[in-house]
């Protein structure tokens, strides 16, 4: 699938989750948050994947919205963790750009099939 756009970012993304939360709890022994950005990123990825092989338009689109959401719970994760001080701000500006990008990207995709529906 490395001609999908949205399913490269968000494999490549859940490769840095995973060595962040590594981080968080080997490294600075913290296992609450660390705990839900791994839950929240796994819903996102989990859902792209789904929605890969929709049913239907309604579907596809369910799913991208439900992906959508939780990057931005992601995003919100990735913010506490930078402000209480468990992520240093190099490793969170990296963090935050990708998302970022995600996001558009999710975004972009529900506008447009929101679009071709009218």
């Amino acid at each position: 699938m490395k001609d999908n756009v949205i399913v490269q970012k968000t494999y490549d993304f859940s490769i840095d989750i995973v060595y962040t939360y590594k981080f968080l709890i080997e490294q600075k022994k913290e296992f609450v948050l660390s705990k839900q950005l791994l839950r929240s990123w796994t819903s996102i990825w989990a859902n792209i994947e789904e929605a890969i092989w929709w049913q239907s338009r309604k579907d596809f689109l369910s799913k991208m919205s439900i992906a959508y959401k939780e990057a931005r719970e992601t995003k919100y994760r990735l913010r506490i963790l930078k402000d209480t001080w468990f992520l240093p701000e190099d490793k969170f500006q990296s963090l935050i750009n990708k998302i970022e990008e995600i996001l558009k990207i999710l975004w972009a995709i529900q506008k447009s099939l929101k679009t071709k529906k009218q």
